[in-house]
This record gives C-alpha cells, sequence and structure tokens, in this order.
C-alpha cells in the first residue's frame, strides 16, 4: 500500500486541493471515517481527524486493508499534515506519510514555507531507473502535499453545490513526483450520511504527470488518460473549506471508491478543546 509514489494511489489520495483566496476560516475539529472498495467489494477503512484554528490546521489520517486482502499484504498507512491559512491560501509546513505492506515499507518527511519544499527526506530513497523523469528545483514550488489538499477553501458561493467548487488545476507534489489534478464541474447532488445532511458538489479530475514518474509504465499511460476519476466535496460547517466525501478511481483492474460513512465536525471548536 504506497501511499505516495504510484500514479493510481496519488490520484486516489488528490483529487482534492485548492488555493483560492477567500476569507480567513473560523474554527471546527473533524472526524470523519471513510469505507474503501474495488469493484464493490470492500478493502478497509480510512479515518481522518483534524482541526481548523483560526489561521492554522492539522490533519491526520491512518487506513487500514482488512479481511482476505489485508491478511496477505498487511497493508495500511499514516500520515500528518499542519499548517497555516495566509490571506485565504493554505500554505502546508509539515507533511509526514508512511506506508507498509508485507514485503516492504516506506517513510516521506517534508518541510514547507511558501507553498515550496525546503527539506525533503524519503527512507528508503526511490530506486532510479532509466524511464524516471527527472525531479527539477521548480517541480517543488508553488505545490502541495497530498493531505493538506483535502482541505479546499472556496467561496461562499461554492459551498452549497456549483462551479465555484470545481473548475480548478491542483498543483501536488507527494515527495516522489510532481503532477497536476485538473477538476471541473459535473454537477451537485444531495447526500444523507451519519453527520451530514446536504449538498455536495461533484468534480470530475484528470492526472497530469510532470515529473518524477516512471514513463514507459503502462500504468502511468492509463492514468494520464484516465477520464474516470471524480471527487464529491461538502462544507466544513463554520469554515470557508470543502472536504471531499466520496472519491472515485477507475484503476487498471477495476474501479476503486473511498467513501465517507461519517462525517462530523464540530464548528467553532477547535481541536485543541477536543484533546481535552
Amino acid at each position: 500500500m504506497k501511499l505516495a509514489l504510484s500514479p493510481a494511489s496519488s490520484a486516489f489520495i488528490a483529487a482534492l486541493m485548492l488555493a483560492l483566496p477567500v476569507q480567513a476560516a473560523q474554527a471546527a475539529s473533524l472526524d470523519a471515517t471513510y469505507d474503501v472498495s474495488l469493484l464493490g467489494l470492500s478493502l478497509g477503512k480510512a479515518n481522518l481527524v483534524g482541526g481548523i484554528e483560526g489561521g492554522s490546521y492539522k490533519l491526520d489520517a491512518n487506513a487500514k486493508l482488512t479481511g482476505l486482502v489485508g491478511s496477505f499484504t498487511g497493508g495500511r498507512g499514516s500520515g500528518t499534515a499542519t499548517g497555516n491559512l495566509n490571506g485565504g491560501r493554505l500554505s502546508p509546513a509539515t507533511f509526514a506519510v508512511s506506508s507498509a505492506n508485507s514485503s516492504e515499507s516506506r517513510t516521506v518527511r517534508m518541510a514547507l514555507g511558501g507553498n515550496a519544499v525546503q527539506a525533503l527526506a524519503i527512507e528508503p530513497p526511490i530506486d532510479p531507473k532509466p524511464d524516471r523523469v527527472p525531479l527539477k528545483d521548480e517541480h517543488q514550488r508553488n505545490i502541495m502535499d497530498p493531505l493538506s489538499a483535502f482541505l479546499m477553501p472556496v467561496e461562499a458561493s461554492g459551498r452549497n453545490g456549483g462551479t465555484a467548487a470545481c473548475n480548478r488545476t491542483l498543483a501536488i507534489f507527494d515527495g516522489a513526483a510532481r503532477y497536476d489534478i485538473k477538476l471541473s464541474y459535473s454537477g451537485t447532488r444531495e447526500i444523507k450520511i451519519d453527520g451530514y445532511s446536504g449538498p455536495v458538489s461533484v468534480c470530475q479530475a484528470r492526472y497530469v504527470p510532470i515529473a518524477g514518474h516512471r514513463s514507459l509504465r503502462p500504468s502511468t499511460k492509463f492514468m494520464a488518460e484516465n477520464k474516470e476519476i471524480s471527487t464529491w466535496l461538502a462544507p466544513v460547517a463554520g469554515t470557508n473549506m470543502m472536504l471531499p466525501v466520496r472519491i472515485s478511481v477507475k484503476t487498471m483492474i477495476g474501479t476503486a471508491v473511498i467513501e465517507a460513512s461519517s462525517f462530523k465536525v464540530d464548528p467553532g471548536v477547535t481541536a485543541t478543546a477536543t484533546r481535552n
């Protein structure tokens, strides 16, 4: 379960970032649980918890494969991201993600400032390959890390559905690869899950590899041509943020879906308060 390295998992995690000029967010704590499936079969669960406190945010995520797949692969992963809100723009400060399965594990750590990478460590290092597109300094500037990308600032007009919640290009760097996710508005629908009932914005997404990817891999070509990636965005009460409650990605072996079964937000309650 490599959270930061393959085109499919990168697009799966990353259909999701945003950086628009908006009013500063207020405060809220978040606790969301997601079901992960492939071809309609349950693979496991993922959790996302965190909080927004005025000009800062923190997110913690973890995922684990269960059932028959989990017993064979031992797939699991976790990540943490922190950052600030500067003039309505997300500015990540730290990012760390670890993933492991039955045969290998990897950890990525980044320090960021001004939406640029200041320090990066990957253990073990990514294997050099002849077809790996070289990363340059420019690929580590004006970017977002994948986990911070779950928080999506929007203008007020986009919070109840509409084009303002989508129609943007997202610049992602996961420590190993730089790519764009191009979002476009597809529609608005109503959902009802534990903790949230109301409209979501439906965005179609396209994956555009830029650097760090394996150019000759069939999966790279497949994802670059993939027209079946989408995400549903729901508002985070008490803030000017939206956050995915559903992500669907067609893979080479079937459609993978991560969908919230619980989406609980306490508006006006800080992450610090919920820990006391």
